[in-house]
């Protein structure tokens, strides 16, 4: 394996500031760390994150994922001047992430109005060995001549989330000279946090302390000779606790034994261990791609660097928000993304982390099972946006409309139902690829019934047939629909296998088998008309269309709601995202390549690409019926939705299901894996620029390398494994070697299991 690729910003710009302080983030999981720099700017979003750390701030407002207090901030005067950027001249720069070992890293000189010149360095990092711990450095070394160097940073906690303050001050402490502590209460009173700094300067600098305005800070100076450096290393360890009855002060001593081991071993050594752990991580899990487009690589990179640091591997009942950990976007909530986006990565590489993505939604079951009967209905209804709790977090309002000056009420917790089957086919999923049967046999049919008993609930007899009215399908551009496509046959997948697995397991609840049985006979799904179209519902063909080129230039910006009211939106064929072309998806085996292609031109024609989620779905069903070079355009589009040009794309988070889409379509499209009807298949479809894919591979108990070019396959496993390689089975012993010309290529395509007699 080669070395994972970098990630630099190019240059400061305070225009980007907030974009590079999520795509450099920092993070193991379990806390995530905002690339902010060291100085302050006015506009820079400061930001530091636990995992499943959500409070509500007051009546009316939603449960958000906190703003700790911050430790990355330190003002930095040269000669009595607060240093800035923003003033003097800037001769070198460089700052980047080092993905191998989650290293962050500034390197520049700077000259002061004055004249005099100073090298500055930093680095941080946050341990993939030590959850609790982040470290930094800064050095600064006076080039020219004499100066005078003073520093003042400690624990900052007048950051807030975007103004709302959740925690308060229950004790700040300083022991000895260079150790600081602050323990903070959400103001519910449930959690408590605790931040032990231990700030130490090289040398004979002075020092003193301030507690003021919510902020304990150690004050440091020294006269530094030219080509001297004065170096800062900051560690610090975060913890954070819901037991009501701890001794707060105890409890906080805990975290200050294990920050002062840590400064016994000092920054190098820390990273050291860090760097050890990411490295055995990517050894299992990284992509290599050798293409004529390098960014590829960074891209695939890139992902799985976030796919790690915004995943809490560590706790079972947090799940990944929708901006990872690297913003306040969403508020730090979880969406049907980490089911259908983001799941499928720790399913091929660490399937325990699947379970413990799935596990989150069998935790929260209790706030599922009371949504659905406020609502009238049966079973369990998933919240559309969820925190640590089973809750519905989705705001009741959202923006105001600029052309009515109402605010426009949030529909998706109201209609969009589709994430209780995505949960279910998460469910089966994790079940084909593992055979895990303590988990199906408990969690895993827990969940399939009581979502299946939700949907047997929701249907409404029409003529002699079930209909689903009401509903948003993935495509949010078109609200309040009967019979959505991807809603109707991923309902009936749902309960389709629900009640095969119900049978499996000696389900006795004849009253459930019976109506499962019903629903699968008559709930009515589209179905393909003569013309290869599968209606996405009962009236969208029915809708004028409209010409969309002006808006696709400017996905993701939503332009189209400047010109029309959501609701003329709807009542147009216009789609946000994938919606059909989603379920083709999803569940391929049931459609001919044919279908999925008439299907993926007619639809993408109408769809926007406002949602992050759209562009790589569409390229991973291109690439399976064949077109590789249409998929990758799509892929690359879709890398470029944080990594792109535009200096705000991401400045409130990475998004995180664009950044899982980039390993699916990797992986699920040019690679071209799926499983249908329980089989491993791998159907390649490289990208001309493409020339070899390697990748890990986890599946039923063994773990597999496969590396795939033009002109060969080899793949090699830990055990024995049946594959279908482009529709021809194989048994992989050891390791296979196969020239594409001895291979039996695929006649339909590979979005479809009908290639003649498999």
């Amino acid at each position: 394996m080669s070395k994972p690729v970098t990630l630099s910003e190019s240059g400061f710009c305070p225009h980007s500031l907030n974009k590079y302080a999520s795509l450099l983030a920092t993070g193991n999981g379990y806390l995530g760390c905002r690339a902010s720099h060291e100085e302050a700017y006015t506009h820079q979003t400061r930001g530091m994150y636990l995992a499943g750390l959500y409070h509500r701030s007051g009546k009316g407002e939603i449960n958000e994922r906190v703003n700790l207090p911050d430790v990355i901030g330190v003002d930095i005067f040269l000669n009595g001047e607060l240093f800035s950027l923003l003033s003097g001249t800037l001769e070198s720069w460089q700052r980047e992430i080092d993905f191998a070992t989650g290293e962050l890293t500034r390197s520049l000189i700077w000259r002061a109005p004055d004249g005099a010149r100073f090298a500055i360095e930093s680095r941080r990092f946050v341990s993939a060995e030590q959850l609790p711990l982040l470290a930094t450095t800064l050095s600064i070394t006076p080039l020219d001549s004499d100066a005078i160097i003073a520093l003042s940073t400690g624990i900052d906690a007048t950051i807030t989330n975007h103004g709302r303050q959740h925690l308060d001050e229950t004790q700040l402490r300083v022991f000895g000279q260079h150790l600081l502590q602050g323990i903070y209460t959400t103001q519910d009173g449930r959690s408590h946090v605790a931040v032990s700094t231990h700030c130490r300067v090289n040398g004979d600098a002075q020092s003193c302390f301030t507690a003021k305005e919510r902020r304990l800070m150690q004050h440091t100076s020294s006269l530094m000779k030219a080509g001297e450096c004065l170096t800062l290393e900051k560690l610090t360890w975060v913890d954070w606790t819901t037991e009501c009855d701890v001794s707060l002060e105890s409890w906080g001593q805990k975290g200050i034994l294990h920050l002062n081991a840590c400064v016994g071993l000092g920054y190098d050594a820390l990273l050291a261990q860090s760097a050890a752990n990411w490295q055995r991580w990517w050894q299992h899990c990284r992509v290599e791609v050798n293409s004529v487009n390098a960014d590829d690589q960074r891209a695939l990179d890139f992902a799985l660097y976030h796919l790690r640091i915004m995943t809490p591997a560590h706790d079972e009942r947090c799940s990944i928000g929708a901006k990872g950990m690297t913003g306040e976007g969403y508020k730090g909530h979880v969406f049907w993304d980490t089911e259908v986006f983001l799941l499928p990565f720790h399913l091929f590489t660490y399937p325990d982390v699947a379970r413990n993505l799935l596990r989150y939604r069998w935790h929260n079951l209790a706030g599922a099972r009371e949504k659905a009967r406020i609502n009238g209905w049966q079973g369990a209804l998933f919240p559309w946006e969820s925190a640590r709790s089973g809750d519905e977090e989705t705001p009741e309002f959202a923006a105001i409309n600029i052309r009515t000056g109402l605010r426009q009420k949030v529909a998706s917790a109201q209609a969009e139902h589709h994430l209780v089957a995505d949960i279910a086919w998460a469910v089966v999923a994790y079940w084909q690829v593992t055979g895990d049967e303590q988990f199906m046999s408990h969690e895993g049919l827990t969940l399939l019934l009581e979502t299946a008993r939700f949907w047997l609930s929701r249907t409404t007899e029409v003529k002699g047939r079930l209909e689903i009215h009401d509903v948003i399908g993935p495509d949010e551009y078109t609200e309040h629909v009967n019979n959505n496509a991807f809603t109707n046959y991923m309902a009936y997948y749902n309960v389709e296998q629900a009640l095969h697995f119900a049978r499996r397991y000696g389900c006795t609840d004849d009253a459930f088998i019976h109506r499962a049985e019903h629903f699968l006979q008559f709930l009515w799904r589209p179905e393909v008309l003569a013309d290869g179209i599968l209606p996405q519902d009962d009236t969208f063909l029915s809708k004028p269309a409209i010409d969309l080129s002006a808006y696709k230039t400017t996905a993701g910006k939503q332009t189209i709601l400047l010109d029309y009211s959501r609701a003329e939106v709807n009542e147009l064929q216009i789609l946000k995202q994938a919606d059909v072309v989603m379920l083709t998806y999803m569940l391929p085996e049931l459609f001919t390549a044919e279908v999925c292609l008439n299907n993926l031109h007619f639809y993408e024609a109408r769809t926007i690409h406002d949602s992050s989620l759209s562009k790589a779905i569409h390229g991973i069903v291109a690439a399976r019926c064949g077109n590789p070079e249409q998929g990758y355009q799509f892929w690359h589009e879709g890398a470029q939705i944080d990594l792109g040009d535009d200096p705000h794309s991401c400045d409130d988070g990475i998004h995180a299901a664009a950044t899982g889409a980039i390993w699916l379509g990797a992986i699920q499209g040019f690679a071209g894996l799926s499983v249908r009807n329980g089989a491993l298949h791998l159907d390649p479809a490289l990208p001309e620029g493409w020339k070899k894919l390697t990748f890990p591979l986890y599946w039923q108990g063994s773990e597999m390398m496969i590396s795939l070019s033009k002109s060969h396959v080899t793949i090699s496993s830990s055990r024995p494994v049946t594959l279908w390689l482009n529709a021809k089975p194989i048994i992989i012993d050891g390791e296979y070697k196969l020239a594409f010309p001895d291979m039996i290529l695929p006649v339909f395509g590979t979005a479809t299991t009908e290639r003649g007699k498999e």
